[in-house]
């Protein structure tokens, strides 16, 4: 074998140190899957805001919205039944209607949460 044939094998034989900067699928996760995902919750919450009472909204902020599935936290039993109450006495199709996305059900979970967070800010700005 000639130095060029050798070079060429030795070449091949090395490992390639192959590495993906961390920035390019966290910019892809941000720009496609993160920002569709706040821009529909954010606009639910406004949503939310403008039709709810304030004697129940006080008592309830949304977890997540996936696959046409809002997940809302209800703090009490008693705030949980009056919304179901009004879910089903037709606030579910005013907020439908103003939603220009796909909202197939509103899940109430009981939970608790904070309305202020350490800094004594607002939990959620949209």
């Amino acid at each position: 074998m000639d130095d060029a044939q050798l070079r060429t094998v030795w070449q091949q034989r090395q490992f390639d140190d192959r590495y993906v900067p961390l920035s390019q699928p966290l910019t892809f996760l941000m720009k496609r899957v993160l920002a569709k995902r706040l821009r529909q919750l954010g606009n639910l919450a406004r949503i939310w805001d403008d039709v709810l009472p304030r004697s129940i909204r006080d008592h309830t902020a949304l977890e997540s919205f996936n696959r046409g599935v809002l997940t809302v936290l209800v703090d009490s039993a008693a705030h949980r039944y009056q919304l179901q109450m009004l879910l089903s006495g037709g606030l579910m199709r005013e907020i439908r209607a103003r939603f220009n996305g796909a909202l197939n059900k509103i899940r109430l979970v009981p939970g608790q949460f904070f309305a202020v967070d350490l800094t004594g800010a607002a939990r959620y700005e949209f």
